[in-house]
């Protein structure tokens, strides 16, 4: 654990795992829905996730130069636009997937908590099976036995029975389990509602305020579009 210097508080981040699986744009969001409410984020990019950024968004992630590309995968929509979101990057701490002597290895490592988003289905097999075979993995199953929030954005479909029932083991674990399942009743007119519908769900779970989606407030059509 990094101390603090004087005059500065202790920094706890929230650890953001980003695995293989097809939406990026949720782990976009989130990263940005959690910067914008101050708060720190360690970040881990999986192998596997970089193919898909790469294919979804045409980004290369460098660790080299991870600071310039995330700030150019944050600013793109969910449409692929590019330059749509600015975001301050000061928050940010990146750590490479194959580093597991990295921080959140440890359990002494203060945290939040942490949020895989999207969690592939092998991303979900290695956790619920305390494989740890890469940092993203490690993170996850120290998160569980210090007993901090897990929240795991599962994103594929449909999902066969080993994959629930590892989902089952999650939840027993006490992590927990959110599908990545856009909803309709908050107005949705464009790609990015649906995508921030699901980000801030992801949010919600770990308690951390956002404005990202209108909420259900309990009155019947108030998410039909205006004639």
């Amino acid at each position: 654990m990094n101390p603090a210097k004087p005059g500065e508080t202790a920094r706890t981040p929230w650890i953001v795992g980003v695995s293989g699986a097809s939406g990026t744009p949720y782990a976009a969001a989130v990263l940005r829905g959690l910067l914008a409410a101050g708060e720190s984020v360690d970040l881990v990019v999986s192998r596997a996730s970089r193919l898909t950024l790469l294919d979804e968004t045409g980004i290369s992630f460098r660790d080299a130069h991870w600071r310039d590309d995330l700030r150019e995968w944050l600013a793109r929509g969910a449409d692929g636009k590019p330059g749509t979101f600015v975001t301050d990057l000061a928050g940010v701490r990146y750590w490479n997937a194959g580093d597991l002597a990295a921080g959140p290895s440890s359990g002494s490592y203060a945290t939040r908590g942490m949020l895989i988003v999207p969690a592939s289905t092998a991303c979900v097999a290695g956790v619920a099976l305390g494989l740890s075979k890469d940092l993203l993995q490690r993170a996850a199953s120290v998160t569980l036995k210090e007993g901090r929030r897990l929240v795991v954005a599962v994103r594929e479909t449909p999902l066969n029975g080993q994959t629930l029932r590892h989902l089952v083991s999650l939840d027993d674990a006490g992590a927990t389990v959110l599908p990545a399942s856009p909803a309709f009743y908050a107005g949705a007119t464009h790609i990015q509602d649906l995508v921030d519908f699901v980000a801030g769900r992801v949010l919600d779970a770990a308690g951390v305020e956002h404005g990202l989606y209108r909420r259900w407030k309990g009155e019947l059509g108030g998410g039909a579009r205006p004639t």
